[in-house]
């Protein structure tokens, strides 16, 4: 029995940001539980919901040392859906209204979550093979166990997994604090270990000290390698090739079925989706106060209102294509002020043809990606992106980037093979994505019949959990 520990600063169902908090939350059920016990770790965060709290068990308590005293650790437990979860205690750390706050603090508290992991293990009777560790968060966790704790016997044989999510956050600050805040000697703030462009860098030194470096899709990886995607870690990044690859994130296909889906309002297959599920976009456009028509086409939008996600791309061209295009919007999300204002008076002074929904809603989101048509997803850069995939399952044709999981995902639309399961554009630039967006009207007004049999192949795709688990068994066999 192979034993692998998720160390993450997120996790559903208790608490959740981002698409960080799927993947760590449902990736550990998808494995062979004959072979491999993973279990997962994280902060006992105040704002995790108390129907969770409640059912905590007590494991044990101590003192560590960190940031210049001695300071509590406790740890509790709780199995959940098969999975056993571990939950490291410090109310001076994890009290307050959500995860994440001040940036400084920030780094404080997830090198004191750092080193309480590897220090909770003897008191677990779980002792890992692998740690698997999720973003700058958890960057420290490989530093303490190849430094600090490698002349404890009970830490060497332990190897160490650096997954990265999103290289933009990175977590650092200058070397002073953090120096004085982990406790770590002088000679691991050098340029070959944590130092970066004369910062501490947290996600560097889990970088530098992984027996192995992942990210969330094969794209993605070698993107990564350059220096406009490489965030001024490419060149390290480089020299990590030979221990360094990309597996695609997956999605709950239970958690998102069009068939069982009971916050979608009509359930649908791949048989019967031609009948069904325009009765979603019906009454989606009714809630929404879009013009209720079943062949106008209708476009989703789910995501942060970032320009990472192409929202400066929307701005450009949306106004021409709502004046110009028989097409609608049903946009969700919250972001930057200004994306979110720009959708407020798009939805103004356009009304039936836009519906701005300035909120989080998991109900809705279900919704927009069983009731749109196309699913709109320009991303500057994309690690590997989950909308799509839940685009691509609820048959809502993605039009996106070719860049990162959106290139290795969504397969572009080819008149001539009648393949495809969606649309993309190369360039990052508005008129481009706009005349892909006119590019699938055409399809969808004129070719009906080659856009359902598209909509048929999307939903057949597989990128599901169970594909993604099998890829790293065999990466944790190799360690």
């Amino acid at each position: 029995m192979k034993k692998i520990l998720f160390a993450a600063s997120e996790c559903v169902p208790f608490v959740k940001t981002g698409g960080l908090a799927d993947v760590v939350g449902s990736l550990p059920q998808y494995f062979d539980k004959e072979q491999y016990d993973v279990r997962v770790v994280i902060p006992k965060y105040l704002c995790i919901p108390d129907k969770y709290r409640s059912q905590m068990e007590y494991v044990n308590h101590f003192y560590m040392y960190f940031n210049g005293r001695n300071r509590y650790v406790g740890v509790l437990k709780l199995e959940y859906a098969g999975i056993t979860y571990y939950f490291v205690d410090n109310e001076e750390y994890y009290s307050g209204p959500t995860p994440y706050s001040d940036h400084f603090y920030d780094l404080e508290k997830f090198s004191f979550f750092s080193k309480a992991v590897l220090s909770i293990l003897p008191s677990l009777d779980f002792h890992p093979d692998i740690i698997h560790c999720h973003d700058w968060h958890t960057g420290l966790i490989p530093v303490y166990l190849k430094n600090e704790f490698a002349a404890d016997p009970f830490y060497p044989s332990i190897k160490a997994i650096m997954t990265i999510h999103n290289l933009r956050f990175q977590g650092t600050w200058n070397i002073e604090d953090i120096k004085h805040m982990t406790g770590l000697p002088d000679y691991l703030f050098t340029p070959d270990k944590l130092e970066a462009y004369k910062d501490a860098n947290f996600l560097k030194g889990g970088i530098v000290y992984a027996d192995y470096v992942t990210t969330v899709s094969e794209t993605y990886v070698e993107e990564i390698k350059t220096p406009f995607f490489g965030e001024k870690l490419d060149k390290l990044l480089w020299a990590r090739s030979n221990c360094f690859c990309g597996i695609l994130n997956g999605i709950d296909y239970r958690e998102y079925d069009p068939a069982n889906d009971d916050k979608i309002y009509q359930k649908f297959d791949t048989k019967n989706f031609r009948k069904e599920k325009v009765k979603n976009k019906i009454a989606l456009q009714s809630e929404l106060g879009l013009e209720v028509s079943a062949k106008t086409m209708l476009i989703g939008i789910v995501s942060r209102m970032t320009d990472q996600k192409g929202f400066d791309l929307i701005e450009r061209v949306m106004e021409e294509m709502l004046c110009s295009d028989s097409i609608q919007f049903a946009v969700l999300g919250t972001g930057d002020w200004h994306y979110e204002e720009m959708f407020r008076r798009f939805a103004a002074h356009f009304p039936g043809k836009i519906s701005a929904n300035i909120c989080y809603s998991e109900q809705l989101s279900h919704r927009i990606y069983a009731g749109s048509d196309a699913f709109l997803m320009p991303s500057l850069f994309e690690p590997c992106g989950l909308s799509q995939l839940m685009a691509l399952r609820y048959g809502t044709l993605p039009i996106v980037r070719e860049t990162g999981g959106l290139k290795d995902t969504v397969e572009p639309y080819n008149e001539f093979a009648n393949t495809g399961t969606g649309f993309s554009f190369a360039n990052y630039n508005a008129h481009e994505m706009m005349a892909s967006v006119r590019y699938a009207e055409q399809v969808y007004y004129d070719g009906k019949r080659r856009w359902n049999q598209m909509v048929e192949r999307a939903m057949k795709k597989d990128f599901s959990w169970e594909t993604s688990a099998k890829k790293y068994e065999t990466l944790y066999d190799s360690l």
